[in-house]
């Protein structure tokens, strides 16, 4: 039953503010595109041949998705997408190949034939939320502010969301929150992890199968689709997704109809789908392992999550909430000092906030601090040898810590190495200048000034 008119009228919005950013802007100065710009409405933009970037060049040597420009405190962030011929940055004679690094106003970017000049543009105002939590997700940094601020926005419409974050950052809790902010809300949450199912079973647990459709088909099963009639469908590792399912999820999509393995009729379906994945998908349609036509049905909107590292402001508050979680105030008062908790913004967070999480609520379960990481020479060895952090994880999550951790190790080791001399490291290591220099600062590695 509707609540009366007066209820309804009594209902208060969330409140939205404003935070100016510095835009960007990209020009086309040689290819066949000369003269085509663009100028962020935002503090990203995209160049590619596909429909929906911000650039669209018709230059054939250009990938799809090409290269996204970003804006953090480094300045502008290049990070090309896996393109099949890389995005150069020309250096005197030769040139450098970017994967990710910043770089100033007013540099030209080699992509194939094209070359792009990428500048500073005219301040932006990004909408960010004036609170500090939205249904379950909490942060006040400004990063996290605009992020709420984009997903209650998004919430209020039907229109499929995808998430991007690395493993641990919430991107089920945002997914959650999309659900419980809409009109669906009262209807069924599902979930699928896309990533922990066997190829053979996965268009069984999406769209079911009919008895006898397979060996051990002994029942009709009713897939994740009919199971969220009427709600929301969380697709969790899309990117894990087989390519003959992606076929038939696309085609559900666009009909709005399954058919069960085994099945010869069609069922119709009510479904709003959010789908996250810690790949980015423009990379995986670049290298043919995404299908275009799902990607730009599944990014109707597109929410990237910061990494923990990234936001070190949230952390106390993470703390806070985690703690009030647990009904352990007092206990925690002497554990989890305020000396303690500023000391854990200098940590990196392989695992991000499921790992804060882990972490408070062992040391609330103990009544003393379990051990971070502090040393180099220990930071693989720990998650590895950790079963509690394993069991904890999917397969594909413990993995992608392991391999943050050892690229971390690596580029500690080898600056150690070379006493910070970056361009003996680029040697020695194989890697490009540019691409060492962005792996550097993606890690909060400080080489020595002037190499």
């Amino acid at each position: 039953m509707l609540p009366p008119v007066a209820e309804l009228e009594q209902t208060e919005p969330v409140r939205r503010a404003g935070r100016p950013v510095r835009g960007l802007r990209a020009e086309v100065v040689e290819g066949p595109d000369r003269g085509l710009h663009a100028e962020a409405k935002s503090d990203s933009l995209t160049i590619g041949t596909a429909p929906g970037n911000d650039v669209v060049v018709t230059d054939p040597t250009v990938s799809r998705y090409h290269l996204e420009l970003r804006r953090d405190a480094s300045g502008i962030v290049v990070e090309d997408l896996q393109s099949t011929n890389g995005t150069g940055l020309p250096a005197g004679n030769q040139m450098a190949f970017v994967s990710r690094g910043s770089v100033p106003s007013g540099t030209v970017l080699v992509l194939g034939r094209t070359k792009i000049r990428v500048d500073d543009g005219a301040m932006v105002e990004v909408e960010t939320l004036d609170e500090d939590r939205f249904g379950a997700i909490v942060g006040r940094s400004p990063g996290m502010r605009a992020l709420m601020a984009r997903i209650q926005r998004a919430a209020v419409t039907d229109t499929s969301v995808l998430v991007l974050g690395e493993t641990g950052c919430g991107k089920e809790l945002i997914a959650r929150a999309l659900h419980e902010g809409s009109a669906r809300a009262g209807r069924p949450f599902e979930t699928v992890d896309c990533g922990a199912l066997l190829s053979t079973l996965v268009s069984s647990e999406l769209f079911g199968h009919e008895k006898g459709a397979f060996t051990g088909a002994d029942n009709r099963f009713i897939g994740a689709f009919e199971r969220a009639e009427g709600g929301t469908l969380f697709l969790d590792e899309i990117g894990e997704l087989p390519k003959e399912t992606q076929t038939a999820l696309l085609g559900a999509l666009e009909r709005r109809a399954i058919r069960r393995v085994g099945g010869s009729g069609a069922v119709p379906v009510d479904v709003r789908v959010i789908a996250a994945t810690h790949r980015d998908l423009r990379a995986e349609v670049n290298s043919g392992n995404f299908r275009q036509d799902l990607y730009y049905r599944l990014a109707v909107v597109m929410v990237r999550v910061p990494p923990l590292r990234e936001r070190p402001e949230d952390i106390p508050l993470l703390v806070e909430h985690f703690t009030a979680e647990s009904g352990q105030t007092e206990r925690a008062a002497h554990i989890l000092t305020a000396e303690l908790v500023a000391g854990l913004k200098t940590h990196h967070w392989p695992g991000n906030v499921r790992e804060l999480r882990n972490f408070v609520e062992a040391a609330l379960a103990l009544g003393e601090l379990p051990r971070l990481d502090e040393g180099a020479g220990n930071r693989v060895s720990s998650f590895a040898m950790d079963p509690a952090s394993v069991v904890r994880s999917t397969y594909h999550e413990a993995r992608s810590a392991l391999l943050r951790d050892f690229e971390r190790v690596y580029l500690e080791a080898l600056i150690a190495h070379t006493k910070g001399n970056v361009s003996s490291a680029a040697r020695l290591s194989d890697l490009s200048r540019t691409h060492l220099i962005g792996m550097l600062k993606r890690h909060g590695i400080e080489p020595r000034r002037g190499n």
